[in-house]
């Protein structure tokens, strides 16, 4: 559940909140862009009036390519969008969204709960995504929220993974003493760390090994390597499948469910806008997310706006 204790070079940027935690840990480059400045065009010229929306994005990769599939979708649709990259740590965005700087925002159903209600219990996908709406302000509401997900996992290598006969955190729990977890130093008093890990699975790891990248390189090699045998790195990072990693079931949903959807302001939010965000949500998986952040974090180094194009084509919402 994105602990996002990143720094802004990578992949997700320090971009959403721990869910489960009270306050949005903010992005580290928290202020990346002015919410009251004028967007930047996307497939079409955008800007004020005319019932015309304006994207907004938090200041990592994925959420600016998430923001430019929105506004290629609308457009697409003849809903005239731009869209306003970079805005910052969740509690600028949603704040962006609320005084209508912003239209709309994608986000990310388990982090969006908890930062309206810290303590909120639910944890499963459907659940989650139902209590959503209850805890938002006026003025704000949500779209459907895609399969596609990005939330914390706890990773082992394929080595590992034989070795100790892995495929859930509940095998893990049986030699979690014997191992040590590469993660950001929050992962030791984070609800979803070691203390939730304890709680939902008996699991105590024999240490911590911390990194400040957020499951980026450091933390992979580490995990290479073997200096550490469990790192929690976000599930749509290329490095997982790039490297044969293993991803642990979570049966007991340890990790709160991170759906990608819309946040919008309902001011200037028509039926017509609504169907083609819903349109990207009906087919956007995990799966696309891995290939975009490749595409764009890794060595092809697109722009987030050509990612989204392509993924347009793609799927046939551009001709």
């Amino acid at each position: 559940m994105k602990d996002n204790d990143r720094t802004t070079v990578t992949r997700r940027g320090l971009a959403g909140l721990a869910a489960g935690v009270g306050l949005a840990v903010a992005l580290t480059a928290c202020g990346g862009g002015n919410p009251l400045a004028a967007p930047s065009t996307s497939a079409a010229s955008g800007g004020s009036g005319g019932g015309s929306l304006v994207v907004g994005s938090a200041d990592f990769p994925e959420s600016q390519i998430i923001a430019e599939i929105y506004a290629g979708a609308l457009n697409a649709a003849g809903v005239t969008a731009s869209t306003k990259p970079n805005i910052g740590s969740r509690e600028i965005y949603v704040k962006a969204v609320q005084d209508g700087s912003v239209d709309l925002v994608p986000d990310y159903t388990g982090n969006l709960l908890s930062y309206f209600d810290a303590s909120a219990p639910e944890v499963a996908a459907d659940d989650v995504y139902k209590a959503l709406p209850g805890k938002l302000p006026d003025g704000l509401a949500v779209l459907d929220a895609s399969k596609a997900e990005d939330k914390d996992a706890m990773v082992v290598t394929k080595a590992t993974a034989e070795k100790y006969q892995l495929k859930s955190i509940e095998d893990l729990a049986k030699v979690c003493k014997d191992l040590t977890m590469g993660a950001p130093a929050t992962f030791e008093t984070r609800p979803y760390g070691f203390p939730g890990l304890k709680k939902n699975y008996g699991c105590e790891m024999k240490g911590l090994k911390p990194f400040s990248d957020g499951g980026g390189n450091l933390t992979l090699q580490a995990l290479l390597t073997d200096d550490v045998q469990v790192a929690d790195i976000y599930t749509t990072t290329p490095s997982i499948a790039d490297n044969d990693l293993v991803v642990l079931d979570d049966p007991k949903n340890n990790f709160k469910a991170q759906q990608v959807l819309p946040l919008y302001n309902k001011a200037k939010m028509t039926d017509k806008a609504k169907e083609a965000l819903n349109g990207v949500s009906k087919i956007l998986t995990t799966d696309d997310l891995i290939n975009l952040n490749r595409a764009v974090s890794g060595s092809q180094k697109q722009n987030p706006k050509d990612a989204a194009a392509s993924w347009l084509k793609d799927k046939g919402i551009v001709k």
